[in-house]
């Protein structure tokens, strides 16, 4: 408990300090970027790492998982992620959003079996999709500085301070504060969520690879496709949808 205290004491102090940072608006067309060298280079290692390391196993995953089955997955995990967005619906005084995010979540975990099955849909309910980051922009605060993180890709400093606390509001991860043997299963799942989402994107990097410069392709993409959700013109979280955006580069 001491280790998950100092842990989360830690995440509020960098969270605090990007937070000073992300007063500064800038346009995706012309993107804050201040440590452009350091991004470009977690941006190669990101690269690196989804082709010898994300796009294999995701591979592997894709050959192995009937398209059912990676559905279920998908769905599971898509629910999971529901009171992020029901706290921030509420948060941004978005009581649509709210209900729908709310009555998708209780219409999907026991009809839908935890989840498995994407009922809600089924039943024309609206699939909304908000975070910190979108909470954060709604009440006036600026991206801050264009970021690239190792593994997770894209961001900026106002989303960077949006994952601490979207952490906090996704159920898997207390698991272990059930019992510490849990710890294992939260891994399990999360080394099985990302291969589910990377198996969604397989081919993505042949999209990057016909760019003349894949660095500020991504960079943009990344903070138009942003602007969207802001803007609630990104609706869906499908796997096929072009609002997605693939995680890595």
């Amino acid at each position: 408990m001491q280790t998950r205290f100092i842990g989360v004491t830690a995440s509020l102090l960098v969270a605090g300090t990007l937070l000073l940072s992300g007063c500064v608006h800038s346009p995706p067309d012309k993107p804050w970027d201040p440590i452009e060298p350091a991004n470009r280079a977690v941006f190669k290692f990101n690269r690196k790492a989804d082709q010898y390391v994300l796009k294999p196993v995701a591979k592997g995953y894709d050959t192995v998982t009937p398209d059912p089955v990676q559905s279920s997955i998908g769905n599971f995990f898509a629910n999971a992620h529901e009171p992020v967005t029901i706290v921030n619906s509420a948060l941004q005084l978005n009581f649509k959003r709210f209900n729908e995010s709310l009555g998708r979540f209780m219409i999907n975990t026991v009809a839908g079996v935890g989840g498995l099955f994407d009922v809600a849909s089924k039943v024309g309910v609206p699939d909304p999709d908000e975070d910190f980051g979108q909470t954060f922009a709604v009440w006036g605060l600026g991206r801050g500085p264009y970021l690239v993180l190792p593994v997770f890709g894209p961001s900026d400093g106002r989303d960077f301070v949006g994952r601490v606390g979207d952490h906090w509001l996704y159920p898997i991860t207390y698991l272990d504060w059930v019992d510490s043997d849990y710890q294992y299963i939260e891994y399990g799942l999360g080394v099985l969520y990302a291969a589910n989402k990377r198996a969604e994107y397989l081919g993505y990097e042949q999209l990057l690879a016909h760019q003349f410069d894949p660095y500020i392709f991504m960079r943009g993409y990344y903070l138009k496709w942003r602007d969207k959700q802001i803007n609630n013109e990104a609706d869906t979280r499908g796997a096929n949808d072009d609002n997605q955006m693939p995680t890595g580069g």
